[in-house]
């Protein structure tokens, strides 16, 4: 358990009749809401020297708010060596481009070897924070940009951007199929009726807008680049097999391998060989938490997308 540094703030005058827990909220905005009003119940938030005063107290003005953060270990995982490749890293937050295979968060049956594991070996007070500061996600066989929060008020204020669409996920993406051009793919996503650990298009499910364009057409596939407006789980993977145009790769959703007729050799191998979802995400824009500034990161293409593009445009130069 973390004690935190005592803070504290005078209400205004103008904030008259207001209910306390708004004013708390409004005071000390780096915490949520819940956790302000779980300090208050507990009696680690003080106003003019009362303990417990209920979040429904209505606040005349001027009171003295004393507020002694605790912050509580979020999680039981364990901090493993696992190497990280860290694109960019302060105070505030850490940006990660994760490799295909890495699991965000331990669950039944994968306990180990997650990047939540590996994030606690990094940054042990990252135990403090729910997750460890992860505050979205990517596929365990999707590479690419991700965010991690390193401190409570950085994890708050990345969630709310996250969700008023304010942060930028960008991805490039090699689909089966031939797309004529770009568009916007609005259709909700939920679980699927029948198999649970599939998600698909469900008109009772969340909203998800997926905006998609062409990149490079090749004789079967194609290479686009893609930026979500949600983040719903398996989204562009989703919407693409929808579309009937399936990731090059992916287990789940990709159903039969396709190989160009008379393909090359390098084509036919890669296409064999490649076991995940052709997907990356490539780059991230946000406003730090700290610094009030937009920052963006890139992150290049992993090698085996690398090599089956090349492959693609050797074969389609080949049979012009």
């Amino acid at each position: 358990m973390d004690h935190s540094p005592t803070l504290q703030a005078d209400i205004p005058e103008s904030m008259s009749g207001k209910r306390l827990d708004w004013v708390l909220a409004s005071l000390f905005s780096d915490y949520s809401r819940s956790k302000l009003q779980q300090w208050l119940h507990d009696g680690h938030i003080i106003i003019n020297n009362k303990k417990g005063l209920p979040g429904k107290t209505k606040v005349a003005g001027g009171e003295q708010v004393t507020l002694h953060p605790i912050l509580e270990k979020q999680t039981e995982s364990q901090a493993e060596a696992i190497p990280l490749n860290i694109i960019f890293e302060d105070e505030e937050l850490i940006v990660i481009n994760k490799p295909a295979g890495l699991v965000m968060h331990p669950a039944v049956g994968n306990q180990a070897g997650t990047l939540l594991n590996a994030l606690l070996h990094h940054d042990p007070a990252l135990a403090n924070i729910p997750r460890a500061g992860i505050v979205h996600r990517l596929d365990k066989d999707t590479t690419g940009l991700l965010v991690v929060a390193r401190t409570l008020s950085s994890q708050k204020y990345l969630v709310e951007q996250l969700q008023a669409r304010e942060i930028s996920r960008e991805y490039k993406a090699i689909v089966h199929g031939t797309m004529v051009a770009g568009n916007t793919i609005e259709a909700p996503i939920g679980r699927h009726p029948v198999d649970r650990k599939r998600m698909a298009i469900n008109h009772s499910g969340k909203h998800a807008i997926t905006h998609y364009r062409v990149a490079e057409k090749f004789r079967l596939h194609t290479h686009i680049d893609v930026k979500l407006e949600t983040g719903r789980t398996h989204q562009i993977r989703v919407h693409m097999t929808h579309l009937k145009h399936a990731l090059v790769g992916d287990p789940v959703y990709g159903g039969r391998l396709r190989i160009p007729p008379h393909a090359t050799e390098a084509l036919d191998k890669n296409l064999r060989h490649f076991k995940r979802q052709a997907l990356h995400a490539i780059r991230l824009t946000l406003t730090h938490p700290g610094s009030g500034e937009i920052v963006s990161w890139c992150a290049p293409l992993p090698d085996d997308m690398v090599n089956l593009l090349n492959a693609l445009r050797e074969d389609t130069q080949t049979h012009e």
